[in-house]
């Protein structure tokens, strides 16, 4: 009897190491044995697997590779123009390899890149040349912006930004400092609309006619009441009538702003027909293009021609800070390029 009980006990652990060896080379089966995804039911070892998915890796890669070089566009600097004065830079792009390589190896089985591309920024920007005034954007940037000047024709102002609204563009507001004062509820719809508000002095004076202690108190009290309306990081002065001299440029940048004046006039304070205003912005607008209106009837019953203008010549509609910034208009762009 104890002979066979412990004979019972030794084939039973002969049965358990028999099963732990079974276990592990399952285990060892299901861990290298894989099945190869560019194939319907073939099956190949682990260290095979892991070769092609190398070979697939480089091979993308280098195709990619070849792809982005032709692709790459090189930033634009800022640059003081002789006739336009100062010029924004513009970004340039490149192909972001590993997130582009990465989407490619998400889908093996098509011929079709999903690029992804960065924004290279230009060495030189607006902020790194003198002083200087802005009549444009860069002129390779698909963009232009509205300017409205606002120191009088409040009637009209609903009127514009309905058709903003419904043109879903947004615009900069250049407002006069003693109209905010006394329109404070105006300018706050014309912000919760989603627009740019800026500086335009305070009494519509001609800043060449003032000393630089005047001229300075002109900008700081529109700023003061741009703040008190919580508008923080304003970087733009729009001087009244247009009329500057190079100690206007000097004092406002001192202040923390950057002169701005226009590509295209509308001239709308002469109350033009709206059909001259639209025959002008016809013939002059291009890319960069800061427009020039003021809260009149003229303006106002023009704005949606010269909107629908730059969209059928594929120009984005944005604030002055859309359009002097380095970025690109990406939207605009790949419905262009690709």
């Amino acid at each position: 009897m104890y002979v066979k009980k412990w004979v019972f006990v030794i084939f039973m652990f002969l049965i358990v190491l028999w099963g732990i060896h079974q276990s592990s080379s399952m285990d060892s089966y299901f861990t290298y044995i894989k099945m190869d995804p560019r194939n319907d039911n073939r099956m190949v070892s682990g260290d095979t697997f892991l070769r092609l998915d190398t070979a697939e890796r480089n091979q993308w890669s280098d195709r990619i590779l070849k792809e982005a070089q032709k692709l790459r566009v090189e930033p634009i600097n800022a640059v003081i123009d002789p006739v336009w004065k100062a010029i924004p830079g513009y970004n340039g792009m490149e192909v972001d390899m590993e997130r582009t390589l990465k989407l490619a190896m998400d889908q093996p089985l098509s011929d079709h890149i999903p690029y992804v591309f960065r924004e290279i920024e230009p060495s030189i920007q607006l902020e790194d040349l003198p002083p200087n005034v802005i009549y444009k954007g860069n002129p390779h940037k698909p963009m232009i912006a509205f300017m409205i000047n606002v120191a009088w024709g409040n009637e009209y102002i609903p009127g514009i930004l309905a058709t903003l609204r419904d043109e879903n563009v947004k615009a900069t507001f250049f407002l006069d400092g003693s109209w905010l004062k006394k329109n404070k509820e105006i300018a706050r719809t014309i912000v919760d609309e989603g627009h740019e508000l800026s500086n335009h002095a305070y009494t519509h004076r001609n800043m060449s006619t003032l000393n630089e202690s005047e001229i300075k108190k002109e900008i700081q009290a529109t700023e003061q009441l741009l703040n008190e309306m919580g508008i923080r990081g304003n970087q733009w002065f729009a001087p009244p009538s247009g009329d500057f001299d190079q100690q206007t440029i000097r004092v406002a940048k001192h202040i923390g702003l950057k002169t701005v004046l226009w590509t295209i006039d509308t001239v709308d304070w002469k109350k033009p027909e709206p059909d001259w205003i639209l025959r002008k912005i016809e013939a002059r607008l291009e890319p960069g293009a800061i427009i020039l209106m003021h809260p009149t009837l003229s303006s106002s019953k023009a704005l949606q021609g010269m909107i629908h203008h730059a969209k059928s010549r594929n120009l984005a509609v944005g604030t002055i800070s859309d359009l002097l910034s380095s970025k690109r208009v990406t939207a605009v762009e790949s419905a262009i390029l690709f």
